[in-house]
């Protein structure tokens, strides 16, 4: 965190700002509170980027609509039902919520909608200290029942109610601490971890998307292994994502194996590493993440004692493609995130073909076939995917690695492999051989494209002969 008086110039600078002085000005001309409140001023606290502003008021919603609409470009009203209206104002994204006093009925993590009358009575039910901030306007007076500058100091996350509650109340709020933990770095007091691990199960109320929803901001964080750990260790993770506690295998007494649940875990930190440095400033890659994090989920099922004590997990990859695709489709990921990750996993094991057998440039082109729009993908997973403590084995990998690379690369500018497909289109094979659209215009396109694939570009007269010599032969 920075010091004391930077965050309370950041807080006045923040109050200064086009949109919320225009926003304070306008709530107090009509006779109403307005704060700026939560991740906003507690971002401002600790030096971060503001990217979201918040509001609460003590106006009900028709009274916040009244007020907003003279300063709007445009607004809406989604959220009215829950006492949100939200606006778009020089620019930038506003939402301004009237002050909440909710109940739940220990049943769904729906609440009743009760409005509040006080800031403080808002702030006390809110997941965090951290989130329980707010900045008064426009006096510009920093609200903290809760404490939560001094966990923000301590970087301590603690619920402002008892933990047993909050979570009772709202058990997505264990996820939401799991993602502060990898955002922010900071630590779960021992009371709130002990809460999530007892009431772990009551995530099973919180709906796949929303589960969802929360994975996918962990994954994209700064840190995502610390959130991910602590899902694990409180067993929320078991009702999540078991995929992932099940790596924690048992290991053998001679060490035939490594431990494959830390093993993914650093895999999924080489991998941002990757990501990050081929493409800075770039958005989060969830496909790739993903596939990181569960690239290794079917070894649990695939494991097997050999003679002499050895480990296998043959076909773990094909396994493991199968079960990440089933638990994306239970969390209700889209269907491109499905397959992009699912077929990652599916090919992650390839390259080590490689290091075994020198490849011809045949087998070099499937693999580009084979990877698709996921090459680049591909490149930094396997590459992640290599996490041995032998310096001369880790050496041997990336060696042969960058050689595969620039052999891709080479390939790439002489045969523009990027758009690999057959010398003739089904047109031409249509015409060529006098037959209509079915299943032997397929054949001979995949006749094609195997000749392609291991011999190179044919030319259309070459491929022509090709063609009518196979057909002859048939």
């Amino acid at each position: 965190m920075q010091s004391v008086a930077d965050s309370l110039a950041r807080l006045g600078d923040l109050a200064e700002s086009a949109t919320v002085s225009r926003l304070a000005r306008a709530f107090a001309d009509g006779g109403f509170e307005l704060s700026l409140v939560g991740g906003p001023v507690r971002d401002a606290l600790l030096g971060r980027p503001v990217n979201d502003l918040d509001f609460t008021t003590n106006a009900r919603p028709d009274d916040i609509v009244r007020v907003v609409k003279p300063l709007a470009d445009a607004h809406w009203d989604i959220g009215r039902a829950f006492g949100t209206i939200g606006a778009r104002i020089a620019g930038e994204t506003v939402e301004i919520t009237t002050y909440r006093a909710d109940s739940y009925d220990g049943e769904t993590r729906k609440p009743d909608v009760v409005f509040g009358d006080t800031l403080e009575g808002d702030l006390v039910r809110r997941d965090f200290t951290i989130n329980a901030l707010a900045l008064r306007l426009p006096e510009t007076v920093l609200v903290d029942p809760s404490q939560g500058v001094d966990d923000l100091l301590a970087g301590l996350l603690r619920t402002p109610s008892a933990p047993e509650i909050s979570f009772g109340d709202d058990p997505r709020r264990m996820l939401r601490a799991a993602r502060f933990a990898s955002q922010l770095g900071f630590t779960v007091d021992e009371h709130t971890r002990f809460a999530m691990g007892e009431l772990a199960a009551r995530i099973e109320i919180v709906s796949a998307e929303r589960v969802r929803d929360e994975l996918v901001k962990l994954l994209t964080s700064a840190d995502p292994r610390a959130g991910i750990e602590l899902l694990v260790e409180t067993g929320l993770a078991e009702h999540v994502l078991p995929e992932v506690p099940a790596l924690r295998l048992e290991m053998d007494e001679h060490h035939h194996h490594k431990d494959v649940y830390q093993h993914s875990l650093t895999v999924l930190e080489q991998a941002i590493d990757y990501e990050r440095t081929r493409h800075p400033g770039d958005e989060p890659d969830v496909v790739l993440r993903l596939a990181a994090l569960l690239h290794d989920v079917g070894k649990p099922a695939t494991r097997r004692l050999e003679p002499g004590g050895a480990v296998s997990f043959y076909h773990h990859d094909v396994v493991g493609s199968k079960l990440a695709r089933k638990r994306l489709k239970a969390l209700r990921f889209d269907n491109d995130t499905i397959e992009a990750v699912s077929r990652l996993i599916e090919l992650h094991l390839r390259f080590f073909g490689y290091t075994e057998a020198a490849w011809t440039d045949s087998a070099v082109r499937r693999y580009v076939r084979d990877a698709g729009s996921l090459l680049e993908r591909l490149h930094m997973l396997t590459r992640a995917d290599v996490t041995t403590r032998n310096r001369r084995k880790a050496d041997r990998l990336g060696f042969a690695y960058d050689d595969l690379e620039e052999r891709i690369r080479l390939l790439q500018e002489q045969e523009e492999m990027d758009a690999v497909r057959p010398d003739l289109d089904g047109e031409q094979v249509m015409r060529l051989l006098d037959l209509k659209p079915g299943r032997e215009v397929g054949d001979a396109l995949r006749f094609l494209l195997e000749l392609r694939l291991d011999e190179g570009p044919l030319g259309e007269e070459e491929a022509t002969r090709r063609l009518l010599a196979w057909r002859a032969s048939r």
